[in-house]
């Protein structure tokens, strides 16, 4: 079974970090194929919502660390391996559909850089959340710290990546590194629900929301011609016909992605 793969379940695609012998740390090989899977997704109009998730006990331990001897040995090789997990991240947080993060155990390294890439963080109470750059003499790269500052602000920011102090799932959701918090035995349902939920709304307003999210956070203060556009196309599509009407007619919409 391969260690990064696509799961379906209906309108909801799984994309499953399955190394659980080394705690789902990534490997160069599978951040090298995250970008493809992502973009699978992104292509399949039968998919809503993507949930990253962990096999097994943990969501990711991070990088493997024990290719780094090899594949991180040199300055071009170090730029290389950093560029790959960037595009990894990249592809993942630029998605046209939304993705919630699923995390328990260990969410440390890398495995941070994935949950932060995704639009939404759930997690249950065994999760663990590190980010140890300073443990390798490493320099975060700039979108993944950029990422990080933007959703825990750079104070805490500055916490975690000086020290690389591992935080409990009470301290990520005080500082909003996490958005819910459960005990273990709720954790895939509360996810599951939620997803549907986005599934259940009109797809139009979910990623057009997306799409001027990703502008602002990008630094756009003024609006481009898409960021204009997108309020007005909407009232064109068949979403916004249905929603107006379930809405005089009292009763759910139901929208349909076409």
């Amino acid at each position: 079974m391969p260690a990064l793969r696509i799961d379906r379940h209906g309108d909801i695609a799984e994309l499953v970090i399955d190394r659980q012998e080394k705690r789902n740390a990534m490997s160069y090989e599978m951040w090298g194929s995250l970008p493809a899977l992502a973009a699978e997704v992104d292509a399949d109009e039968s998919v809503k919502v993507l949930v990253v998730r962990g096999a097994g006990a943990h969501f990711c331990a991070g990088a493997d660390i024990s290719e780094f001897g090899t594949r991180r040995s040199t300055a071009d090789a170090a730029r290389g391996y950093g560029d790959r997990v960037e595009q990894a991240a990249h592809a993942l947080a630029e998605m046209r559909k939304p993705s919630i993060a699923m995390i328990q155990g260990y969410c440390i390294g890398g495995g941070c850089e994935l949950a932060l890439a995704c639009d939404l963080r759930f997690a249950d109470t065994t999760a663990q959340f590190a980010i140890t750059p300073a443990k390798l003499g490493i320099v975060y790269g700039f979108t993944s710290t950029r990422q990080l500052v933007s959703v825990i602000g750079p104070a805490f920011a500055k916490y975690l990546l000086f020290s690389a102090n591992r935080i409990t799932a009470q301290d990520a959701l005080r500082v909003r590194l996490i958005d819910e918090l459960v005990e273990p035995d709720a954790l895939e349902k509360t996810t599951t629900d939620f997803a549907r939920t986005i599934g259940a709304r009109s797809q139009v307003s979910v990623r057009g929301s997306k799409r001027l999210i990703q502008k602002i956070m990008a630094g756009l203060d003024v609006p481009d011609t898409e960021a204009t556009e997108l309020p007005i196309d909407a009232v064109s599509s068949d979403d916004y016909r249905e929603g107006v009407s379930a809405f005089l007619e009292k009763r759910l919409p139901e929208f349909r992605v076409r």
